[in-house]
């Protein structure tokens, strides 16, 4: 290994899977913890009501959220494909928007994220999701792509969605692809197997 070299960093090329936070209490946990935190309980309470990714979540400018109320949507230009997206946003959301906007001056075209040294980067939302989950002792590898993934995992298990209306909210091409993002358990195939006619 060369100095300075990261030892952590995967391969290029290759991919490490992080996973969503599947438990319900283990949210509310994070949310409890995030509560006195303004700035990440947003970031955290829109990455797992939306399914943007960190990159889309971090463009988010203050005028344009600033007036939302649950039900209203706003549009993002996806980063990664350079696409327009529109995305609603719920009771949730917009009350974490409008506590966060209490808690400083935000001028429309700041954005709505920011550290001490300016706006916060896709690292450093990774480095906190990881610290967020160690807090509360969550076993598993979770990083910034968990909470589109636990919005997606949440959707599917808790609220019924059916997988192709999934892959579309997600603009994966097969359902294959968003069948492997979701984690879909082995035992949870094995239980279709045990259905009985």
């Amino acid at each position: 290994m060369r100095k300075g070299e990261n030892f952590n960093r995967p391969a290029k090329g290759s991919t490490i899977k992080v996973e969503p936070i599947r438990k319900k209490r283990d949210i509310q946990s994070i949310k409890k913890m995030l509560a006195d935190n303004p700035r990440n309980q947003a970031l955290f309470t829109i990455g797992i009501n939306t399914n943007l990714r960190a990159s889309d979540l971090l463009s988010i400018k203050a005028g344009q959220v600033r007036d939302l109320k649950p039900g209203d949507s706003i549009q993002i230009k996806e980063k990664k494909t350079g696409k327009f997206r529109v995305v609603t946003l719920n009771k949730a959301c917009t009350q974490a928007i409008q506590k966060l906007l209490a808690s400083s001056p935000y001028d429309d075209n700041d954005p709505l994220f920011v550290g001490q040294r300016g706006p916060l980067t896709v690292p450093s939302v990774h480095r906190l999701v990881k610290s967020w989950c160690r807090a509360i002792n969550l076993k598993g590898n979770y990083g910034s792509h968990s909470l589109r993934k636990t919005w997606g995992y949440h959707q599917r298990v808790t609220f019924g969605t059916d997988i192709p209306r999934l892959m579309v909210c997600f603009n994966h091409s097969t359902q294959r692809q968003t069948l492997d993002y979701l984690c879909i358990q082995p035992e949870e195939i094995k239980d279709v197997y045990e259905n009985e006619l």
